[in-house]
């Protein structure tokens, strides 16, 4: 699909934006008094859902419904992302991951289950690591976390080649919706659409969600840190909760050779594979993601 052939609509209704959008303040340690866009549906044991690099949760809005007919579901958008605040300060992945933990503090929850997608996922797993007691459970879709050559080269770029975050701003500002297009990809393309690219293209259109982002790429995505958190996962084992992983076969984002490594540094992590569907199974393939997920996050 070219981008001016996008339809105006996702070829799939979906009711993301009936959900109420609330302003939640979380207190971070890190971050500061920060605001973020939360959407909630349903009743039931809590369920976070944590969305990745570049999208916000909106990328769940083929599943929130579904969930909600088990689970008091409940979406917010990360610093940076979506509707929320995008302060000015290091996105290291360890303070990245307490965030995710102080926003449950800050939303009374108690250990909810939790889904954590790409990125999100790799901070879930992180937050376990530095909190057992914040998560009951946790299903990571198709995160990185592991290192890759893409990965140290991305760190080589951020860290030493000069004014690589001033060329990412302006590669970035110069069609952000056109950015979001060519680096989010599915298994099924046609999913795409131009509220998607609106969506996931807003904070991007402004100094300080371009800086956010950057700040992601840079600090969060980090090699060095993906390291620390192999070596990490090696010496906490058994994985201090439930652990699901969830891998499609074939992805360019994130290789499912990061999933094969995971399960072998947590084998005791339930490992599925999605013979379809991509890093977003969540979006192109919802009934398999579903099917694959309900079961494990039911359990005590």
């Amino acid at each position: 699909m070219r981008f001016p052939d996008l339809p105006e609509l996702p070829r799939i209704a979906h009711p993301f934006f009936d959900l109420p959008d609330e302003r939640v303040r979380v207190r971070s340690r890190h971050f500061g008094d920060v605001a973020l866009s939360v959407r909630r549906k349903g009743t039931g044991p809590p369920l976070v859902l944590v969305h990745g690099l570049m999208t916000s949760s909106y990328s769940f809005r083929y599943v929130i419904e579904p969930l909600a007919q088990h689970f008091e579901v409940i979406v917010f958008d990360l610093p940076g992302a979506g509707r929320s605040d995008a302060p000015d300060v290091p996105y290291d992945a360890e303070p990245m991951a307490d965030l995710i933990g102080e926003t449950f503090d800050a939303l009374g929850l108690r250990a909810p289950r939790v889904i954590g997608n790409s990125m999100g996922g790799y901070l879930c797993m992180w937050l376990a690591l530095r909190r057992p007691d914040a998560m009951r459970r946790l299903a990571n879709l198709h995160s990185p976390g592991l290192v890759t050559p893409r990965i140290d080269a991305l760190e080589l770029a951020m860290r030493w080649l000069a004014g690589s975050r001033r060329v990412v701003d302006r590669l970035v500002r110069r069609d952000p919706e056109r950015w979001v297009f060519r680096n989010v990809h599915y298994y099924d393309e046609s999913l795409k659409s131009r509220e998607e690219a609106r969506e996931y293209a807003a904070p991007l259109r402004t100094p300080e969600g371009r800086n956010a982002f950057t700040r992601y790429l840079g600090d969060t995505m980090k090699g060095s840190t993906m390291r620390r958190f192999a070596r990490a996962l090696a010496a906490s084992r058994p994985f201090p909760i439930p652990l699901q992983l969830l891998y499609a076969r074939r992805d360019p984002m994130v290789p499912p050779v990061v999933g094969e490594r995971l399960a072998a540094l947590v084998p005791e992590a339930e490992m599925t594979w999605l013979e379809q569907g991509s890093h977003f199974a969540h979006v192109d393939a919802p009934e398999a993601f579903l099917a694959a997920a309900l079961p494990f996050l039911h359990g005590e």
